[in-house]
């Protein structure tokens, strides 16, 4: 009797609950720095996580809507300064 999954299915989820927590690190770092790079990736890597059917639900929609708010959060300093980019 086999109890365990196969390795390419425990990998594959190993993976996609590493996407999730990866886009919620991803989005909080973009808080601070590089948030036009960032919150894109997080938005993605968390989209991927949630269609592959990740355990860690959670985590992979904080990385989505902390990916929003990163540009979100871009936009209104660019509107604010009047330019493309924003610092401190």
């Amino acid at each position: 009797m086999h109890l365990t999954a196969p390795a390419a299915r425990r990998t594959g989820l190993r993976d996609t609950d590493g996407m999730a927590v990866a886009s919620f690190v991803l989005g909080l770092v973009g808080f601070l720095v590089l948030n036009v790079f960032l919150g894109p990736t997080a938005i993605i890597l968390a989209s991927i996580a949630l269609i592959r059917g990740t355990q860690r639900k959670g985590r992979a929609y904080l990385g989505l809507a902390l990916g929003v708010l990163d540009l979100v959060v871009l936009v209104a300093f660019m509107h604010v300064d009047s330019t493309v980019s924003w610092s401190f």
